[in-house]
Formats: C-alpha cells, sequence, structure tokens
C-alpha cells in the first residue's frame, strides 16, 4: 500500500509545493483546505497526472471538532497516514497596540493551536501502521522582531516550542517531529505586508548566499525531514533562511 501525506493549507504556495514534491516520491496526498477549492483542484489534478491518488478535504484547522471530522474522513478514504505536514497559516499583521483579543485567538488558533491538535489525530492513525513523521512550518520571525509580525511571531514561537515537546512524547509511537523555519518568501501571503519591498530589498541584500529564500528551498528541507534519512533528527527547527539570521 503507498504511503500517504496530509499537507494542510496546500491549494496554494509552499503546501502545493510541497504536496506536489511528496507525489513525485511516490505519496498518495491528502489536500486540505480553507476557502479556494478551485486551486485546490488544479493542485489534485497535477498530482493525478503522477499517477498518485489525491483527495480535498475542506476544513479550517483553527476549528477542532472540524479538524478530527477531517482525519476520520482521511482514514476511511486512505485506510492510514503516514506523514503529516503542518503548512496552513494565517495571521494579523498589525502593530502591538493595536491588536485585539479577536486577532490573537484567531491566529494563535490556526498556527498553534491546529498543530497540537491536528498532531494529535496524525499521530493516532500513525501509530497503527508503526510510526510516521509530523512536520511543522514557521518562519524567522519567531526569533526575531519583524515590524507588525506579533501575533504570527509568538505563535511560531510556539509551534516551534511544540516540536519539543511533541517529539519527546510522541518517539515511543514511532513518530518523528520536526519544523522548518523559513526566511522571507515572495509568495502572496508577502503582499498582505504593508512594508512589502522593504523587506524584499532586505533578504536579497542582506542574505549571505545571495538570493531570497524560494519555495523549494522550502519544500526541499520538508522533504529530507520525511525521508529515512532524518530519522534521528528528533524535536529540531531547521532554520532556511540563506543566513540571513546570523547578520544584524
Amino acid at each position: 500500500m503507498n504511503k500517504v501525506a496530509l499537507v494542510t493549507g496546500s491549494s496554494r504556495g509552499l503546501g502545493r509545493v510541497i504536496a506536489i514534491k511528496l507525489a513525485e516520491e511516490g505519496y498518495d496526498i491528502a489536500i486540505n483546505f480553507a476557502r479556494n477549492r478551485k486551486k485546490a483542484e488544479e493542485v489534485k489534478a497535477e498530482i493525478e497526472k503522477l499517477g498518485r491518488k489525491c483527495e480535498l478535504f475542506r476544513a479550517n484547522i483553527g476549528d477542532v471538532d472540524k479538524t478530527q471530522k477531517m482525519f476520520s474522513e482521511i482514514k476511511a478514504i486512505f485506510g492510514r497516514l503516514d506523514l503529516f505536514i503542518s503548512n496552513a497559516a494565517s495571521g494579523v499583521l498589525k502593530p502591538l497596540m493595536e491588536l485585539s483579543e479577536t486577532h490573537w485567538d484567531w491566529t494563535m488558533n490556526i498556527n498553534a493551536k491546529a498543530f497540537l491538535f491536528a498532531s494529535q489525530e496524525a499521530a493516532k492513525m500513525m501509530q497503527e501502521n508503526g510510526g510516521g513523521k509530523i512536520i511543522g512550518l514557521s518562519s524567522i520571525g519567531s526569533i526575531r522582531y519583524l515590524d507588525n509580525y506579533t501575533t504570527v511571531g509568538v505563535s511560531k514561537a510556539a509551534v516551534e516550542s511544540l516540536t519539543r515537546y511533541l517529539a519527546v512524547e510522541l518517539a515511543p509511537l514511532g513518530i518523528a517531529v520536526n519544523t522548518v523555519s523559513g526566511g522571507l518568501i515572495e509568495t502572496d501571503a508577502l503582499d498582505h505586508f504593508p512594508n512589502k519591498e522593504e523587506l524584499i530589498d532586505d533578504a536579497i541584500r542582506k542574505t549571505p548566499a545571495g538570493r531570497m529564500v524560494e519555495l523549494q528551498d522550502l519544500a526541499n528541507a520538508v522533504l529530507f525531514l520525511a525521508s529515512s534519512k532524518a530519522d534521528m533528527i528528533r524535536g529540531q527547527t531547521i532554520v532556511v533562511d540563506g543566513g540571513r539570521t546570523l547578520l544584524v
């Protein structure tokens, strides 16, 4: 039976790239999306062209009940889960003093709470097959200040902390947990930053590797962690930023 991977938020951006790369590696794919079914259908079509099975699952992963329902549907259709990529993310980009409780709750629910409770459901399925891999996604705003990034930065720091706790407690089930943290990537999400051009200029001028991080760079790190070559890497956050965080 083919291995099965769930990638949340995989109708576009990084999630889309990861899902397609995993399909190329032989995984059947569970695509999760929240709103844009058309984009999700396009990813599904690409994956099916590769000869892999792919199904769509619409769910707001910030809602625990909907998340649990999604995992039940995945089990009914695929019968197993070997890899869970917690990619879906959202956030309110405002100065700290302009944040409301709603802004905080929205961001923390989708970015941090979802990682914990989706990982619980993933682990229940994985242990039936002797284990698996769970991989979170973070960003360098979790460890350094970025303008207007308070809610997202704190939620991603929570993801990185959860990675360590999950790695220890799920290890006896044969499950390895890690996170990939990325530098600035030019995607649709960057359009929501009021200082987008300033961020891009900074990434181009101050990245020692000489260029911005690209989607493929993060996806490649995810594929490495998903492989048997990374079996003894546990509870780590792998920073893929071309060296940007090494400089002021």
